[in-house]
């Protein structure tokens, strides 16, 4: 279990590897980087706010607090000292309610101080990998399209591949009908194939065609010139003896010859 547990974690792997694509999952970090320098704004945002509505509070207290102060002072001018005892007693209610609002104040105020100060840092990180990936990117896609160009020129990328492999599929087909279309000549020259239409011929009665297609014309030629010459018995009677095939002696060859003393 524990082996074929490993085998498909390594299958696995490969095939996460081969579909992860670099510029996508520097994309994607980027976009979450993003997401958290906006969650870090709005919390100094958030904070900003506390700190201004605890601003609101403490000058509506300190305004309490001042009139609380002025009508005591009128009281005690009117000889109403109770009066001003009680304007007192509420005042410093008050002003204890101030300083516990002004030492929130200024935690918050520490706090808002720190995210602006994270907030900036962050802004400066993210800016910062934002220029490293577009580099990373454009650094990626060059060495990936002259990878592609390597393998178009010597031939090993898949697409040019998959085309050298119809090219020779279509020479082996080419050089097969080429060597049928040869035997097949051959075999009609030979006789070996019957001809259904009649018209082919061996290489014997070939060749006596042409022989005989030869002589026909010689024996024309010869009829032409006896003609033109004359028209000689002689010559008529070799062409006639041409073409019977027999060479017959003349009467003049058959008559002996005397010299005269």
């Amino acid at each position: 279990m524990k082996r074929m547990g490993m085998i498909f974690r390594a299958k696995a792997n490969k095939a996460l590897d081969r579909a992860e694509d670099p510029r996508e999952t520097l994309d994607y970090s980027y976009q979450k980087q993003l997401e958290l320098l906006q969650k870090v704004r709005r919390g100094v945002a958030d904070v900003a706010t506390s700190r201004k509505r605890l601003e609101l509070q403490l000058n509506q207290l300190q305004g309490q607090s001042a009139k609380l102060e002025d009508q005591g002072r009128k009281a005690l001018a009117l000889g109403r000292e109770d009066l001003a005892r009680e304007a007192l007693t509420r005042r410093s209610a008050l002003q204890q309610q101030v300083t516990d609002l002004e030492t929130q104040h200024q935690t918050l105020q520490g706090e808002e101080e720190k995210l602006t100060l994270a907030a900036q840092r962050l802004q400066a990180k993210v800016d910062a990998f934002r220029t490293k990936k577009e580099t990373i990117k454009a650094t990626y896609t060059a060495a990936q399209a002259q990878t592609r160009i390597g393998e178009a020129f010597s031939g090993i990328s898949e697409e040019m591949g998959d085309v050298g492999m119809a090219i020779q599929r279509a020479e082996d087909k080419t050089a097969q009908l080429q060597a049928r279309a040869g035997a097949i000549d051959e075999l009609m020259a030979s006789g070996a194939l019957d001809d259904p239409s009649g018209m082919a011929k061996d290489d014997i009665t070939a060749e006596l065609d042409r022989l005989s297609g030869g002589s026909d014309v010689e024996l024309e030629l010869q009829r032409m010139k006896a003609e033109l010459s004359g028209g000689s018995s002689a010559g008529q009677q070799a062409i006639e003896s041409g073409q019977n095939g027999e060479a017959k002696p003349s009467p003049q060859q058959d008559q002996p010859r005397f010299d005269k003393q």
